[in-house]
């Protein structure tokens, strides 16, 4: 279709230019062929067609090879004269169509677009369609990419498309600029395409989310669709059309909020599990209970007012609109920068500050204002522009709730390593003395930087050797998988988190010695590189075998270097 489209404008805006070149040529040949010239022995002679077509031909490009195929007598020369200013008026007219057609922003437009849907046409491998590359869409497809996993983007944005265009990528990453609620725009990306495994919508806008959820339903309804959602109204109706995933951050972050303040080692294991591997180890952190001061009582200030009362905590709500924000009986009038209002509210008897306006400038002014009246508040702050972060950093916040990080993070999780999340669903269920436990126990493996987090299903793509030993009735558990492929005494600094089996019953923390089958799925955490070492094990019989038994015999003199 696009292709057509192409071949139509050219042909369209090209048509007369190419009339004109036609009959200039027809013109100048048909000349050369009537007008007599004289022979190299003075006779009169005629041009051929055959002769004519080719002096024609250079002669109208001014390339210029001479008189053929004997000297032009002077109206031959009179006539060259004229067909020669005829055909450069010509030429030059055709070309200022073609430069035309190549700035033409349709034309450019169905380039592009004929270049991206070739991109994802010929995508060999699971992909997922990103909508939005704001500052979520950013970090979600550095987060794809790394793990090997293809993202094709739009946005409506050319220059969101330019940024990614110039953003260094461990995979090709095909991006458009367009409407991603349009249906072609879709279809364009691939929704249709056998490959493609999911829809991410994480655009700014609530209804532009939902449209893009309905459209990706209804055109194919078993394709699973991510969306972001801020307003009730709109989660309820992306809900109502079969949306896989809707998250929302101002209710994820006070959750996870209310998790600190209640089991604070269960949101540190959280913390550490959902981290970009390699980075450094976040601190624990102890939400104080008490009177609480929040600032702002819009979205993010509703879902962390329900929050917070839910644990039992006296909140002061400081909004400069209370009625029309429909704020809670005895909330303060104004803006929580000043010291009168902040005093009103009790800041100075107040354990904690939520700064939660819609404005940057307003929460790090609140904070500095609160911290200079109570310099021990444990200080919450939302950061709504990503270029602020260095501020927000400096100002001295405990937790800064940031939009994107908190959808990339969640998303992340979902599409890459989604038995995380079951993982913590049941965490949750546990006590805090034992996720603190737990805490110790990958803090001992990782060291001071965030461990690498993997997943392993067993079957015969993934663990290889494990299927063969199945097969022949050998009885594999968690203590094989995990022994040093080099010397099996040893165990590899790793620790087996949570296991699903195919039946849909789960462990958390299995032991060692609990065995594997065909089909499980088993979440490990571990210093970095230790994955690929276990893959050795995974991957080769005759490791798997020394592992289990201790037999070196039907290793290969390489294996027995490798392991030496």
């Amino acid at each position: 279709m696009i292709l057509k489209s192409i071949y139509y404008q050219i042909f369209r805006r090209m048509r007369f230019p190419l009339l004109l070149l036609l009959g200039t040529y027809a013109i100048a040949i048909l000349g050369m062929t009537l007008i007599p010239g004289v022979d190299d022995q003075g006779n009169p002679w005629k041009m051929s067609f055959f002769h004519a077509t080719y002096y024609v031909s250079y002669m109208a490009t001014t390339i210029g090879f001479g008189e053929i195929p004997y000297p032009f007598s002077e109206a031959q020369r009179l006539w060259g004269i004229f067909c020669i200013y005829l055909n450069v008026i010509s030429w030059l007219y055709a070309i200022g169509s073609i430069i035309n057609i190549m700035q033409d922003a349709a034309f450019r437009r169905a380039l592009v677009e004929l270049k991206f849907s070739s991109m994802v046409r010929h995508l060999g491998e699971p992909f997922y369609i990103l909508c939005g590359f704001g500052d979520t869409g950013t970090a979600l497809v550095r987060a794809l990419t790394n793990r090997g996993i293809y993202a094709v983007v739009l946005d409506q944005k050319e220059a969101a498309i330019n940024r990614l265009n110039l953003t260094d990528y461990q995979l090709d990453v095909p991006a458009l600029y367009g409407d991603a609620t349009m249906p072609d725009t879709l279809k364009l990306a691939g929704l249709e395409h056998p490959r493609c495994k999911g829809v991410v919508a994480m655009t700014d806008k609530d209804e532009v989310n939902l449209k893009i959820a309905i459209t990706s339903k209804l055109l194919n309804p078993k394709l699973p669709v991510i969306c972001r959602g801020e307003r009730p109204d709109y989660e309820e109706n992306m809900a109502s059309f079969g949306t896989d995933h809707i998250i929302d951050p101002y209710l994820t972050f006070s959750s996870r909020l209310s998790l600190a303040l209640d089991k604070p080692g269960v949101y540190t294991l959280y913390n550490w599990l959902a981290a970009i591997s390699r980075a450094p180890l976040p601190d624990p952190i102890f939400p104080p209970k008490g009177k609480w001061v929040l600032c702002g009582f819009g979205q993010f200030g509703q879902a962390m007012h329900a929050r917070l009362t839910t644990q039992g905590i006296t909140v002061v709500t400081v909004e400069v609109d209370p009625e029309g924000t429909h704020s809670p009986p005895g909330s303060i009038q104004g803006w929580g920068t000043d010291h009168d209002t902040l005093h009103k509210a009790g800041i100075e008897t107040a354990v904690g500050l939520v700064a939660g306006t819609e404005n940057d400038t307003n929460n790090l002014s609140i904070v500095m204002t609160a911290l200079e009246m109570n310099p021990n508040l444990f200080v919450v702050t939302r950061e709504n522009r990503r270029y602020n972060r260095e501020l927000f950093q400096k100002v001295g916040a405990d937790l800064v709730m940031q939009s994107s990080e908190i959808l990339a993070r969640e998303v992340r999780l979902l599409l890459t390593l989604p038995l995380v999340r079951d993982f913590l669903r049941e965490v949750e269920k546990m006590d805090n003395e034992w996720a603190n436990q737990t805490v110790s126990r990958i803090a001992g493996i990782a060291g001071e930087t965030v461990p690498d987090v993997w997943d392993v299903e067993i079957n015969a793509t993934q663990t290889p050797a494990i299927i063969l030993q199945l097969d022949r009735g050998q009885s594999i558990t968690l203590a094989h998988v995990q022994s040093n492929p080099r010397q099996r005494e040893h165990t590899l600094p790793m620790l087996a988190l949570f296991i699903r089996r195919s039946d849909g019953s789960c462990m958390v923390l299995p032991p060692p010695a609990c065995p594997l089958f065909d089909g499980d799925r088993v979440l490990f955490c571990g210093d970095y590189g230790i994955k690929q070492r276990m893959q050795w094990t995974l991957y080769n019989d005759a490791l798997l075998n020394y592992v289990i038994s201790g037999d070196e015999q039907r290793q290969s003199w390489l294996m027995r270097k490798f392991r030496a």
